[in-house]
């Protein structure tokens, strides 16, 4: 599991921040990652992936590639499905699910292709663990398999976050409209406020809501780990490995920034809905940085 091809898919518009936190994250050089439409392809190993789930903020998930091949038909994705050892990653005790996302592909219908390739899945188990074969769960699968199309190309990933990674744990309060994690970093980094070793300018975020876009920057200020407060699908994984996991979160841990009590806050949320403020003041508190954000109710204007 060393050389693995991943895909990190992103917001439109966000893989030109996406690339270089890749790099940052990683630790590897420029030519090993390709920016390419809606994410970012990089060559590394499982340990990296488990990484990259922990630390990176604008990145949807953490996809890799299992196999890639030209289609025509329905029966030449089952065919390329069956040649995945997809038991090299899961047993038939964890359930699946199969999505598939298409760009001007042929075929009339994307839930008999999606079909096809879980019946792949399932007859190769049935044919290497002795008749037995996974369960399909729509609604909290185990094991996500995505296939993408195009014309005339399948792409076959498994995934390893899970969840999507914009749900960081922390946001148990919400309004009606919240706004996704990932985009709320994706305007922090736009915004270059955390670049430079200079002292952080002061951030004020005075439609606050529940406190996404605060409580990213607090986080990001204080190098905690988007992931720390979340599982991951991996962790189910046959590869898995349990004690460079706990090394990763360790490090992740002590690279953490404690502020000290005297420091005052140097980021700001206000809304006009008192009932939004104590939302984003309990988000603030699962998120470790209750201390580092002052909050208020009050009026925009």
């Amino acid at each position: 599991m060393n050389q693995l091809q991943l895909f990190l898919p992103c917001a439109a518009g966000v893989e030109d921040y996406l690339a270089p936190e890749v790099l940052r994250i990683t630790g590897l050089p420029p030519g090993c990652i390709t920016k390419q439409r809606g994410g970012v392809a990089v060559r590394t190993s499982l340990a990296q992936a488990m990484l990259l789930n922990l630390h990176s903020r604008l990145a949807q998930r953490v996809l890799v590639l299992l196999s890639y091949t030209e289609y025509r038909g329905e029966q030449d994705l089952y065919r390329a499905a069956s040649e995945v050892a997809w038991e090299r990653w899961f047993t038939p005790r964890e359930s699946i699910k199969v999505e598939i996302t298409a760009q001007h592909s042929p075929l009339t219908s994307l839930n008999f292709a999606a079909l096809k390739i879980k019946d792949a899945v399932c007859d190769r188990f049935r044919a290497v663990a002795n008749g037995v074969r996974p369960d399909v769960n729509t609604q909290w699968p185990d094991v996500r398999i995505y296939a993408h199309l195009t014309t005339d190309s399948c792409s076959l990933y498994i995934d390893t976050s899970g969840e999507p990674l914009f749900k960081r744990g922390w946001r148990e309060d919400k309004g009606d409209a919240p706004l996704k994690e990932t985009l709320a970093a994706a305007m922090l980094a736009a915004s270059g406020w955390l670049e430079g070793d200079a002292d952080l300018l002061p951030l004020y975020d005075p439609c606050c809501g529940s406190g996404t876009i605060v409580i990213e920057a607090a986080q990001m200020a204080c190098n905690i780990a988007a992931g720390s407060r979340r599982r991951f699908a991996f962790e189910k994984y046959v590869p898995f490995q349990k004690q460079v996991w706990d090394t990763l979160k360790r490090e992740a841990v002590a690279a953490e920034v404690v502020r000290s009590p005297d420091q005052k806050p140097i980021i700001f949320g206000s809304d006009v809905a008192h009932r939004m403020v104590d939302f984003a003041q309990r988000n603030a508190a699962r998120a470790g940085v209750a201390d580092v954000i002052e909050f208020r109710g009050g009026d925009a204007l």
